[in-house]
């Protein structure tokens, strides 16, 4: 298996449940929702992306030669300590790449593992922390994870779309762009109304760091 790369960096998580960790995100290149270009994102079934997720030339990117040379490589990137140790398998849409044998490589080093994905694809086994972020207009698959994290508003789906469904953590995120200080009122509202909602903010975003 040849894995394909945009970056990899340290970094601290920025939003959902785990919010203020230190991590090492792993971005692997690719999505099924949109190709990454930007005059295909009018038509894309996830047109408010704001990742750059296309080839493989970030910080750390590259294509990766088996399961051991990538782990090597995010080990390398989180550096000595051995305390709390995190990957987030992140993209793009990384269960489009994120394997079984990836997942054991990075336990075997002592990592916790996370995914945010949209959840169109079925995850392996054995993921420590799933996040799954539903899109408008893709079919959800992977129906279950620790948490769930709704960018709101997205025509055409609701928060009451998704509390049937087995997740520990329910979060709602302001969509970023134009109109951020409007959906964030929209976001609070509907928390203090439904308290089975929380807020996520992208924390990172507001401390300036990748």
């Amino acid at each position: 298996m040849v894995y394909a790369v945009k970056e990899i960096f340290k970094t601290l998580q920025g939003e959902g449940g785990q919010t203020g960790r230190a991590a090492v995100f792993c971005r692997f290149a690719g999505c099924n929702l949109w190709t990454g270009r930007e005059e295909d994102r009018a038509s894309a079934t996830c047109n408010f992306c704001d990742t750059d997720f296309v080839g493989t030339n970030g910080p750390g990117g590259g294509k990766f030669e088996g399961a051991a040379q990538l782990a090597q490589a995010i080990t390398y990137i989180w550096g000595k300590s051995p305390q709390r140790r995190l990957v987030v398998f992140t993209g793009g849409e990384p269960l489009l790449q994120l394997d079984a044998i990836l997942i054991d490589e990075m336990h075997k080093r002592g990592f916790e593992v996370a995914v945010e994905t949209n959840g169109t694809v079925a995850a392996p086994e054995k993921i420590d922390w799933l996040c799954v972020s539903p899109k408008a207009g893709a079919k959800l698959v992977q129906k279950q994870g620790r948490e769930l994290k709704l960018v709101y508003p997205q025509a055409g789906v609701t928060p009451s779309d998704f509390e049937h469904l087995d997740f520990d953590h329910f979060f709602l995120q302001p969509m970023d762009g134009p109109k951020l200080a409007e959906n964030t009122v929209r976001v609070i509202e509907y928390c203090l109304a439904h308290p089975r909602w929380r807020v996520s903010l992208q924390t990172h975003k507001l401390m300036g760091i990748p």
